[in-house]
């Protein structure tokens, strides 16, 4: 569908002003509208930055009527901008305007940074080296030898957890994890009297998907729990990832639920050692090795991001 208004090389600016919400919005892009709002067409040559500012200054003084019509107390309103020698001072706008956003980056950059080393402090992700270890762990990945286990063999059975109606639920701090990907699967926090599974441990809910878990926590019928807390637990998290890899294929769905009895007959592929059982050590240098690649990854990522809105603010 082609936009009513579009935007073209003489024409590469609109301002959209809504008629009930007293609003502005100025579009870069071709669009349609409705018989509520009103599209006006700023002059040649006046850039983004200024019609930010003109349009700021003038919505705040046009009165608000509640879901009346504004625009034509709009079209009678008179508001102040700076001036030069008699006329509309826009160097003066660009300027302040630039100085706004450079303000609001420095201190979104400086949030970030903030909650980047509070998170990673917690994590113990400051550091994100790789040690000698891990990169030679990298490097063996192309020769690891692999062997399949069955979960039950390794870990013991896996445990369901119980049906907590939700009219039933109390509240609390416990999670309480149920089938389902928002929120990692927690659907309430209770302070019900229920069985309460270790830290470091691995759900699978109905649908075959696994979870690593770090903290305490209750779980409903469709959640099998995987006894991992024995292992490390970033080798936790490894043969979480197996676990998922394996049971999350499409076989478990609403008509076909995973339980905790699929998960006893479960097999996994992992990394072995030389006298043939898992390597927990390597699986542990690997994970650890991901994480610091990952969280690397992010700051470089931002480093660069706000290297380019700097530069185009500066501009």
């Amino acid at each position: 569908m082609e936009g009513d208004y579009k935007i073209s090389e003489n024409t590469p600016i609109y301002v959209v002003f809504g008629d009930h919400t007293r609003k502005f919005h100025i579009s870069t892009e071709s669009f349609c509208v409705t018989d509520n709002v009103k599209v006006l067409l700023p002059k040649a040559g006046m850039s983004v930055k200024a019609l930010l500012f003109i349009t700021t200054a003038w919505e705040k003084c046009i009165p608000n009527r509640g879901y009346s019509r504004h625009w034509n107390a709009a079209k009678k309103v008179k508001f102040s901008l700076p001036t030069k020698d008699g006329k509309i001072d826009f160097d003066l706008i660009e300027y302040l305007i630039a100085q706004l956003e450079a303000r609001q980056i420095v201190e979104m950059d400086a949030q970030q940074n903030a909650e980047r080393e509070a998170y990673f402090s917690v994590t113990g992700l400051k550091n994100t080296r790789l040690a000698p270890e891990e990169e030679q762990a990298i490097k063996q990945i192309p020769t690891l030898k692999w062997n399949s286990f069955n979960l039950e063999a390794l870990f013991g059975k896996s445990t369901r957890g119980k049906r907590l109606k939700s009219a039933d639920r109390v509240a609390g701090t416990l999670p309480f994890v149920t089938a389902g990907e928002a929120d990692e699967g927690i659907s309430d926090y209770i302070g019900n009297d229920v069985q309460v599974f270790a830290k470091n441990t691995t759900t699978v809910d109905m649908f075959g998907s696994a979870k690593y878990r770090n903290y305490a926590y209750g779980a409903d019928d469709h959640i099998a729990v995987v006894h991992t807390e024995a292992l490390p637990a970033k080798a936790a998290m490894f043969v979480t990832a197996a676990i998922h890899k394996t049971s999350h294929s499409g076989q478990f769905s609403y008509g076909r639920n995973f339980y905790a009895k699929d998960a006893d007959a479960l097999s996994i592929s992992l990394p072995v050692a030389a006298d043939g059982t898992p390597d927990y050590e390597t699986m542990e240098l690997l994970i650890s090795a991901a994480q610091k690649l990952v969280v690397q990854d992010v700051i470089d990522y931002n480093a660069e991001k706000m290297k380019a809105v700097k530069t185009v603010i500066r501009e």
